[in-house]
């Protein structure tokens, strides 16, 4: 099984992968930790992308797809969360494994309205003293701010800001959405709403892949 995880900041497309790729044994590739892994590790490909990183440039969709398709080789099926993020990406992907006469089985995409991402992800808070997290919105101390645990104050993490949630949703819309037309044309986008438990988005997720779903758009290639 080899499969894409699309969706917004907020809609737990991590926690599900874990999930999933126990599940099924796939293998869970995390393409933002491949590519520090190589940057990291002096690795060819890292010592490319550190080069264009360090002249202030985007990396190349080439370089990027490179590595996913390099740590992609040392498994059988596999869950990608984080890649493709744009069409073009998508394209490049679709071509690497055309080269290894493979494809894709299915984009499992988790629908979240705004709102309920922004007051997933900007509702955040860490204790700076035990590091227990909390939800202002959703799970919130007894005390404004403090910990319950240890009375430590609790923390916001910079990018979890109201403003900078919503431009990332915005980067989202206007960048990755356009993904989802892209899975429908080929058959592939199956549809999960994400707004519920961990348990229930998890057998929303099972009951899509193993086709009791029907596929959005025409069959495609």
């Amino acid at each position: 099984m080899r499969v894409v995880l699309l969706g917004p900041p907020g809609a737990g497309k991590g926690t599900q992968a874990k999930r999933l790729a126990k599940r099924y044994g796939l293998g869970h590739i995390a393409t933002g930790d491949i590519f520090r892994r190589n940057v990291q590790e002096g690795t060819e490909l890292g010592r490319l992308a550190a080069s264009y990183l360090d002249a202030g440039e985007l990396v190349p969709d080439e370089v990027t797809v490179k590595m996913v398709m390099d740590a992609l080789d040392e498994r059988g099926g596999f869950l990608l969360d984080g890649f493709p993020r744009t069409i073009a990406q998508a394209e490049a992907l679709e071509r690497a494994l055309d080269d290894q006469g493979i494809g894709l089985d299915a984009a499992l995409a988790f629908s979240l309205d705004g709102e309920t991402a922004v007051r997933r992800i900007a509702g955040r808070r860490t204790c700076a003293r035990c590091s227990h997290p909390y939800n202002v919105y959703l799970e919130p101390p007894r005390v404004h701010d403090v910990c319950d645990d240890c009375a430590g104050p609790l923390t916001l993490r910079s990018d979890d800001d109201e403003a900078t949630v919503r431009r990332r949703l915005e980067v989202y819309r206007q960048s990755t959405a356009p993904l989802l037309e892209f899975y429908a044309a080929r058959g592939l986008l199956r549809e999960i709403d994400a707004d519920g438990t961990e348990d229930e988005v998890t057998a929303r997720a099972v009951v899509a892949l193993e086709g009791a779903g029907e596929p959005v758009g025409d069959s495609g290639r």
